[in-house]
C-alpha cells in the first residue's frame, strides 16, 4: 500500500477533525464525539480539528473510528497532521470564534 492510499483511507474513515469542528456545524461535532463514547468533555475551538482527533483516539474502542488499524497504527493519528496543518491556517478565525463562544461542549 502506497503512501497515497494510506492518506485516502485515513481522510475517509476518521475524516479531517479541522472540517468536523470549523465547518460542520457545532450540534453535528457534538452528537459525532457523544456518539464516539469519548472522554472529553470539551474541546477549544483554536487547534480543534487536532483536539477533535485526540477525543477518538482515545475514545472507546468500540465505537472508535479511528480504531481501524493499518499496520498497527490507528488510523485517525494519520489525521493529525492534516488537522495541525488546515487548524493553522484558519487559525485567525478559531482565536476569534474561541474568544467570542469560548469552547465547545461536548457533555
Amino acid at each position: 500500500m502506497n503512501l497515497l492510499q494510506i492518506l485516502a483511507i485515513s481522510l475517509s474513515l476518521s475524516a479531517c477533525g479541522t472540517l468536523n469542528t470549523v465547518v460542520v456545524d457545532e450540534s453535528v461535532t457534538k452528537r459525532k464525539l457523544t456518539k464516539s463514547k469519548t472522554h472529553c468533555n470539551s474541546i477549544p475551538r483554536f487547534y480543534s480539528g487536532v483536539s477533535y482527533d485526540f477525543c477518538l483516539f482515545h475514545a472507546e474502542a468500540s465505537t472508535n473510528p479511528g480504531a481501524h488499524h493499518l499496520n498497527g497504527t490507528p488510523l485517525v493519528a494519520f489525521d493529525f497532521v492534516f488537522s495541525g496543518v488546515a487548524d493553522t491556517v484558519v487559525l485567525p478565525y478559531t482565536i476569534y470564534r474561541q474568544v467570542t463562544d469560548g469552547n465547545i461542549e461536548i457533555q
